[in-house]
């Protein structure tokens, strides 16, 4: 059997390695265009930045190592550029010699991941525009920064390269500013959550024009002028375009594939594509959500990998199936870590789903181990089934850990609730006894039997503010006093029993307090007494963090300025 492979970096490459270890005898050529293999796209930023100095730490394998172990001819300068799946060849050309040739395949798999989205704009084309996807593109950057000393950038995007590429250039001591056209960013997360976000990366003197639309490029002496829509140029001595990426399938299109969301090629559960004996893996592909059921393109390393694997089995006569993607991913934003996992709120309204939430501000492990920091979780469930449906967390150590718990709940089709009954491993350095995707399990229940009611931030503007309802902050005075919300008066919880004659009978009572547990609990005492008591979903904490980042964003998105 021979066995083509288009792409040598994660699919491509999982997809050789994996096909030697069940055929032993296969003959497996491998056409890569750039000059690597089996690169670590996800650790271009931190070479960038110097956190990885060894431009060699960057390549996983080279030709000469995959060969080596594997007996696969990993030929790199070599693009493939016709599939002509009635003759099962490809055509393929020699970058480095010109030479052009044909080669015969019995199985194809195509790899070809994704490359960055070029707005069609004038002035992309410059010398001090970058984009950043490949190790050769790290390496041009690089050169760059070495040989002019660039005192600023500008970052079109805020998705995870530009997040990376921001810190990284913030540690060189450039000056950074991200434009991005969402009023937020990192889309994956509910503006909420992302409010956090660019509270870090604005404490780390980054700056954000969020809202704003780039239009093009222009030379500017020795910089180059970002022109925004409806606002003044932004000037910096480079940029690098981090908009996202397009599936690279212009190949598979002219060769009869059939093609679904933006482009990408079209696979079923077996990574096989609309054509006999051709499979696809990695960024170019189309693939179901694993929450929705629905066609999405999720383009990860961690999918590309596993994906890889699934064709190999089958190209060697297995039956290896792939689940769909749920979008699981971390990063790391200066001293904070953001992480998610399947649908946001905003995701699974989109899909049609009655989408509840709830969200929590536990420590990372125990109150009285030191060194313990808060986090901001948000777990979104369905209310009608209990399902749980996702969850994004922001905070310091610990994020991770329970990112992939939930990310495995979530995979096992676990319902919210029964988060609470996880046995989870537990000693004061590292957790709390009731961890906190136990504590969010405890939450969802106490609402899945009516124990617990809750209001929102989306509510605020919506309170009965003409004396039919009640609004009480349970915090402490001294809390109060630092701030609280109009038109909400104050008894801390402890006091709450003994002046239940201030809370006027026969209305319903919107509590708030610092995180939500104490107006928790000040929730149950009302209850217990005969009242109908809704507690603020997140606390002030929440509601401050959130509602300052909104500002920030709608002022300065009003006045064309940087936030």
């Amino acid at each position: 059997m021979k066995v083509v492979i288009v792409g040598g970096v994660a699919g491509g490459a999982t997809a050789a390695a994996r096909i030697r270890r069940l055929d032993e005898h296969a003959e497996i050529v491998v056409f890569e265009r750039s000059g690597y293999i089996s690169y670590a796209n996800c650790g271009l930023p931190y070479y960038i930045g110097d956190a990885i100095t060894d431009p060699r730490a960057l390549t996983l394998q080279t030709p000469g190592s995959f060969f080596s172990r594997f007996r696969v001819n990993m030929r790199v300068h070599h693009e493939v550029t016709a599939i002509h799946p009635d003759k099962k060849t490809v055509s393929v050309k020699n970058l480095e010699t010109g030479e052009e040739f044909e080669e015969s395949y019995d199985k194809l798999i195509l790899s070809p991941g994704a490359k960055p989205t070029q707005p069609k704009v004038p002035g992309t084309g410059l010398d001090r525009v970058f984009t950043l996807r490949t190790v050769e593109d790290t390496f041009r950057i690089k050169t760059y920064i070495n040989a002019h000393h660039p005192a600023s950038a500008v970052l079109a995007g805020g998705g995870f390269i530009g997040l990376e590429l921001a810190e990284n250039l913030r540690a060189l001591g450039m000056e950074v500013t991200i434009v991005q056209r969402p009023r937020q960013l990192m889309n994956p997360f509910d503006p909420d959550m992302a409010a956090f976000i660019h509270s870090e990366m604005r404490r780390h003197g980054v700056k954000l024009v969020l809202g704003r639309t780039v239009e093009g490029f222009a030379e500017n002496g020795g910089g180059v002028d970002v022109l925004l829509k409806d606002g003044a140029p932004l000037r910096a001595d480079m940029v690098v375009l981090a908009i996202g990426v397009t599936p690279d399938t212009a190949l598979a299109g002219a060769a009869g594939l059939e093609l679904g969301v933006r482009g990408s090629i079209a696979v079923n559960d077996r990574m096989e594509t609309s054509i006999p004996d051709i499979y696809a893996v990695g960024d170019a592909v189309q693939v179901k959500h694993a929450v929705t059921g629905q066609d999405a393109l999720i383009s990860l390393a961690g999918p590309a990998n596993r994906q890889g694997r699934i064709a190999a089995d089958n190209v060697c006569g297995g039956d290896s199936r792939y689940p769909g993607s749920q979008g699981s991913s971390v990063i790391k934003v200066f001293d904070m870590t953001a992480a998610v996992t399947g649908l946001s709120e905003a995701g699974a309204r989109a899909a049609g789903l009655d989408a509840d939430k709830v969200i929590l501000s536990p420590m990372s492990h125990a109150g009285y181990y030191p060194g313990g920091k808060l986090m901001t979780m948000k777990v979104v469930f369905q209310r009608s089934s209990g399902r749980l449906l996702g969850a994004q967390i922001v905070g310091y150590e610990g994020v991770d850990k329970r990112i992939d718990v939930l990310a495995t709940a979530i995979h096992a089709g676990m319902k919210a609730a029964d988060l609470k009954d996880l046995d989870l491993a537990y000693a004061p350095p590292y957790s709390s006894a009731k961890d906190p995707v136990n504590m969010a399990g405890f939450m969802i229940d106490n609402i899945r039997q009516g124990v617990l009611r809750q209001w929102f931030l989306e509510d605020l503007d919506r309170l009965p503010r003409d004396g039919s309802a009640v609004l009480l902050d349970v915090r402490t005075a001294g809390e109060y006093g630092g701030g609280h919300l109009d038109g909400f008066f104050n008894i801390p919880v402890d006091e709450l029993r003994e002046r239940l004659d201030e809370v006027e009978r026969g209305k319903p009572v919107y509590v708030i307090c610092q995180s939500g547990l104490r107006s928790y609990i000040a929730c149950r005492i009302l209850a217990g007494c005969g009242y109908e008591a809704y507690n603020f979903a997140g606390g002030f904490r929440f509601y401050d963090a959130v509602v300052r980042d909104r500002c920030l964003v709608e002022s300065a998105a009003a006045c064309g300025m940087d936030q």
